[in-house]
């Protein structure tokens, strides 16, 4: 079987069981909507020219409460999952996530400072804007940092972001020394939620995400053939530092722009590549469609899991709960190994 009727397959199959997981997801809660009530109300949506008799207040809890938080984790689990593969990739070490260079501390100092700073913002900014832009400067920073004569080595790269990383947590810490009664806010944002979704913060990610997927799916073999070692790759053909770059500056943009609108998530971005790449291999091509769309479904899930007890917890701690066991048991079966 080619590689595109294998990414075809799965994608198909991993969309359905996208959309499963986003219909059950969107009947859970504290008022219990069955899956067909729910299918109804999707297919009630405008455009689309049906018309089933769901209730109005069916259609509000559907429409205008589940499904906006839905869709927000559905991008964010792409993105992360995207990010965490190009990254594994980039770096050729199993052990790279999307937060690898740093993105994730600097938007969290972005938005921490927010919180804690008592005043307004330049450029109308508001949270998830300084912890957008804060994650990009913070990016490409380390990029600077570790680029001499043009060239970046990845290994350098690496103990950049874990420098960086290691003083914005320096900064974070300061600031909630001094937050005072956001100290609560503060605390809730670095867990990761996705509570109080709007429709406006999934257009913003739903704006930002698709045209840089399709760009990082363009060099899924470039990807590929960096994974061979830098000199054998440019024998190969490949513009190794241009690729990085663009590799680089995608991923980041991609981890920023997930990270500012729910806070920190971890483990999303490590563990569902490793899982897809015992299922379809390395191969880049399958690896990263097929990763992106089962981290949709891993955060819609442990979301809906996360709000379903007596009391809503912060998504980042579901996904640390269940992603730090699996990742351990792949360490003990030996199933992580180098890329």
């Amino acid at each position: 079987m080619s590689i595109r009727t294998r990414t075809v397959a799965w994608s198909v199959a991993l969309s359905g069981a996208l959309v499963a997981v986003g219909v059950a997801s969107a009947g859970i809660g504290p008022v219990s909507i069955p899956p067909a009530t729910v299918a109804k109300v999707l297919l009630s949506a405008d455009p689309l020219p049906f018309a089933f008799d769901v209730g109005r207040t069916n259609r509000i809890i559907v429409r205008d409460v589940r499904l906006p938080r839905i869709a927000l984790a559905a991008f964010v689990g792409f993105a992360l999952a995207t990010a965490g593969t190009v990254m594994q990739g980039f770096f050729r070490n199993p052990m790279a996530d999307p937060s690898i260079v740093g993105v994730s501390s600097g938007a969290a100092v972005g938005a921490v400072a927010t919180i804690v700073v008592p005043y307004a913002l330049p450029f109308g900014l508001e949270l998830q804007g300084a912890a957008f832009v804060s994650a990009v400067i913070t990016a490409f920073g380390v990029y600077l940092i570790a680029t001499r004569d043009g060239r970046t080595p990845t290994a350098t790269l690496l103990l950049a972001g874990v420098a960086v990383q290691t003083f914005l947590g320096a900064v974070i810490s300061l600031l909630l020394l001094h937050s005072g009664q956001s100290i609560r806010r503060v605390v809730y944002w670095l867990m990761g939620h996705l509570g109080g979704t709007t429709w406006a913060e999934v257009r913003v990610i739903a704006l930002v995400l698709p045209p840089l997927f399709l760009l990082l799916l363009l060099y899924a073999r470039d990807l590929n053939v960096l994974l061979l070692g830098e000199e054998d790759a440019h024998a190969l053909g490949i513009e190794v530092e241009r690729t990085k770059r663009l590799l680089l500056a995608a991923s980041s943009v991609v981890t920023a722009a997930a990270v500012a609108v729910t806070g920190v998530i971890g483990f999303v971005g490590l563990i569902v590549p490793h899982a897809m790449r015992l299922l379809v291999g390395p191969d880049h091509r399958i690896l990263l469609p097929t990763s992106a769309l089962a981290g949709a479904s891993f955060l819609v899930a442990t979301d809906t899991l996360a709000r379903s007890g007596p009391t809503e917890i912060p998504v980042g701690i579901v996904t640390a709960a269940l992603g730090a066991p699996f990742f351990l048991y792949l360490l003990r079966s030996r199933e992580v190994t180098g890329l």
